[in-house]
């Protein structure tokens, strides 16, 4: 089951049989404690038996952790927009810029507003953490924004 749960997600895994090879078994005990299996070490933590809720929190919490950070707070573009009076405007608008951040880095600052990131386009705020979840670190990407009444464009890595 620890095996089909794993492979549904995408998620590389060793297998090693403790049935047929003493150094493996003498590694479940000394790292777990016991000599029940299936046992799943993931990044440290150690889940005895099929712990579905368990494996789900181990998993979520590291894709949290390898996610980039773009380093922006954003908003809705057209609920500032319209507030603003200037017409309506989609997009992501940018509330604040995390020093030192990739954001910072390509130009981005507050008040822009993000309507593409890597050739799709941003109608909102949730779009963009869309488009966010789908990068790796290492990825390009590009950017168009308005800033004011100008359309820019930048690129970057995150």
């Amino acid at each position: 089951m620890v095996k089909e749960f794993l492979s549904q997600r995408g998620i590389s895994f060793q297998e090693r049989d403790v049935s047929i090879n003493d150094s493996y078994a003498q590694e479940l005990v000394s790292s777990s404690g016991q000599m029940g299996v299936p046992v799943t070490i993931i990044d440290g933590h150690t889940v005895i038996g099929f712990d579905q809720h368990r494996l789900d929190q181990i998993l979520n919490q590291r894709q949290t952790k390898q996610r980039p950070s773009f380093g922006v707070a954003i908003a809705d573009a057209s609920k500032i927009t319209a507030k603003q009076g200037t017409g309506i405007i989609l997009g992501a608008f940018v509330g604040g810029v995390r020093p030192n951040s990739v954001a910072e880095k390509i130009g981005l600052a507050a008040g822009d507003i993000i309507t593409e990131f890597s050739m799709k386009n941003i109608a909102n705020a949730a779009d963009l953490e869309h488009a966010l979840t789908s990068m790796n670190s290492g990825s390009r990407f590009s950017l168009t924004f308005l800033r004011g009444t100008n359309k820019m464009i930048a690129e970057g890595i995150i």
